[in-house]
């Protein structure tokens, strides 16, 4: 079966990764691509890199053109999808790359975005620990899915078997990550700028105002059954001149009386079947280069018994395993494609 397909927010970089991604799927027909201010320009002005795809024309974003496809994508700002989620019950399934259906707690949704709440959708990070469970499981058969913010999954990815396992302590979390600016969107912003970029590393959204936080707390609690508000973390994104990848490092407390096998086991067992989530050997830590293209998300675990701490450095291409890798990875599972279909594991280099 061919699944008719429809890209919003297709002038961006969320929405001209999922339509990279899409391109080489063979179950899957891009049929209808939409922008705002660019709708009426052929989609290849705005993302020459997609040679095969020089025959769509961006069109309106609206309800009416979305609907009447089986699956729609939604690659735009936060607050601007419910809009849209609300009047579109006739598509079979639903996928937002944006945060309006991603948090459960609207205190927390006025708290860090603000405006309208919206009803929470399954989210999209299938290796994720829920419970004694996978993400995975509840993807299955989805209508709709909230795609995960890039940094939100890296860390929680990075975290949530040694929470889940008992063997770190999740009230003293701290991570901080070196961040690509594509993550923040292709609209023109000053400190986005090249010359404001170049030669330097910028710190942003410091002090526990980062909108992710709430999503890294409440993946956290589902994999530690634990509340939300036991998740403590300071969290601090700096942004770094390259255009793609994250690389974040997190660490926290070791349980009293955790082995460093307990330690090791925890994230070998939550990742050792996985394809696409990768824990290195012992002593090995990833690079972004490494990850650049793919939808992989590599892992280091140290443990510093000097200063009684677990720390892991995860990598991930924040435009694929952040983004579109992990959308598309989680429409493959709730339409019962094979898991890994038109996603990739090998990264380019140089």
């Amino acid at each position: 079966m061919t699944y008719s397909v429809a890209v919003s927010g297709a002038s961006g970089y969320a929405g001209g990764e999922i339509l990279r991604l899409l391109a080489d799927h063979p179950d899957i027909e891009i049929r209808t691509v939409t922008a705002h201010s660019n709708a009426g320009q052929p989609l290849i002005d705005h993302q020459p890199h997609l040679r095969s795809l020089s025959h769509l024309t961006l069109q309106d974003t609206t309800p009416q053109i979305l609907s009447g496809h089986d699956v729609v994508f939604l690659a735009l700002p936060h607050g601007q999808s419910g809009q849209y989620t609300d009047a579109l019950d006739d598509a079979p399934l639903v996928i937002d790359a944006g945060a309006d259906h991603r948090l459960t707690s609207e205190s927390a949704w006025d708290s860090f975005y603000g405006g309208l709440f919206h009803e929470p959708w399954t989210y999209g990070v299938p290796e994720l620990i829920v419970g004694a469970g996978k993400q995975r499981e509840i993807l299955r058969g989805a209508t709709r899915i909230a795609a995960p913010g890039c940094n939100a999954s890296t860390v929680s990815l990075s975290l949530a078997p040694g929470v889940a396992a008992g063997v770190i302590d999740p009230s003293d979390i701290v991570s901080v990550l070196a961040v690509g600016p594509s993550g923040a969107g292709r609209s023109l912003k000053a400190n986005l700028l090249g010359s404001e970029l170049l030669g330097t590393a910028n710190p942003y959204a410091v002090g526990g105002t980062h909108r992710h936080i709430p999503e890294i707390r409440q993946a956290l609690a589902a994999a530690s059954g634990a509340d939300a508000d036991s998740i403590r973390i300071s969290f601090t994104p700096v942004l770094v001149p390259m255009s793609r990848g994250i690389l974040a490092t997190s660490t926290a407390p070791i349980v009293e009386g955790v082995t460093d096998a307990q330690i090791r086991d925890a994230w070998q067992s939550a990742y050792g079947e996985e394809t696409f989530v990768q824990l290195l050997p012992d002593g090995r830590f990833p690079r972004t280069a490494d990850v650049l293209g793919a939808n992989t998300a590599l892992i280091g675990l140290a443990i510093d018994r000097a200063a009684n701490r677990v720390t892991v450095v995860t990598a991930v291409d924040n435009l694929v395993k952040g983004t579109a890798g992990a959308a598309i990875q989680s429409m493959n599972i709730a339409l019962g494609l094979p898991e890994s279909r038109a996603l990739s594991v090998n990264g380019v280099a140089p």
